[in-house]
């Protein structure tokens, strides 16, 4: 069951007792600390680990200017990146000596291959990743609604949980990396 926004931050608020919303504009006090603290959040979880369903690869657009200093060229980065996972020359995801400053990735290559987090619509978000995203959202509105911190300690704890959990479950979409390039397998060969 995908859910919006809304009534993600509805049903955290519900866990403490306090009143749902319909809109971010009500007027309540609900409201405002959801208004206030949702985006950031949900940003902030979401970059704190490479989730398989906001995990995407781009070749990234070459910007006209040169960089001040170390390197050669300018990419632009996508509009909803929130954390690169690697770079790679034109057809590998990986592999590239880059930085990033503000919006542009630099690096010498000629075409860029990138892999990062983005963030997707609340309506992409597995129910594994709503779940852990509801305790965290309970922990953080519980002070500005309750004004309990014996609460809201425990309620961190709790949302620690839930994401150690989605954590696994979601490193159980795909094959694990396997070791590459490293001297001591080459050396048992």
């Amino acid at each position: 069951m995908a859910m919006s926004a809304i009534a993600l931050c509805s049903r955290a608020l519900l866990r403490i007792g306090a009143n749902t919303i319909a809109s971010f504009d009500e007027g309540t006090a609900e409201s405002e600390v959801a208004a206030n603290l949702y985006p950031c959040l949900r940003d902030a979880v979401l970059s704190s680990h490479p989730w398989s369903f906001a995990t995407a690869q781009v070749t990234l657009p070459r910007l006209a200017g040169e960089p001040l200093a170390d390197f050669a060229r300018a990419y632009q980065l996508p509009a909803d990146f929130l954390r690169v996972l690697s770079a790679g020359p034109g057809g590998r995801g990986r592999g590239l000596t880059f930085r990033i400053a503000g919006s542009r990735l630099l690096c010498d290559a000629d075409e860029v291959v990138l892999t990062h987090v983005y963030r997707p619509a609340e309506s992409a978000f597995p129910p594994y990743f709503d779940q852990m995203l509801i305790a965290r959202l309970t922990a953080e509105f519980c002070i500005p609604i309750t004004e309990s911190t014996t609460r809201a300690q425990f309620l961190f704890r709790l949302a620690e949980d839930e994401f150690r959990r989605a954590k696994l479950i979601d490193g159980q979409q795909h094959t694990p990396q396997a070791i590459t390039d490293f001297p001591l397998v080459e050396a048992r060969s």
